[in-house]
């Protein structure tokens, strides 16, 4: 039931963490503020493909 995603970067568009997220209770995509690396900044992340 959990399927696996990737978040990238709203700005630079890397892949940078990986999660999973149950698709039966959550219909929307995933948006978190996490860390860039490559940003070297705070920005926001939203799901991406695999």
């Amino acid at each position: 039931m959990r399927d696996r995603i990737v978040l990238n970067c709203d700005v630079c568009t890397r892949k940078n963490y990986r999660a999973s997220r149950n698709k039966k209770l959550t219909s929307d995509k995933l948006e978190q503020r996490k860390y860039c690396p490559s940003c070297r900044k705070h920005t926001l992340h939203k799901e991406g493909k695999v």
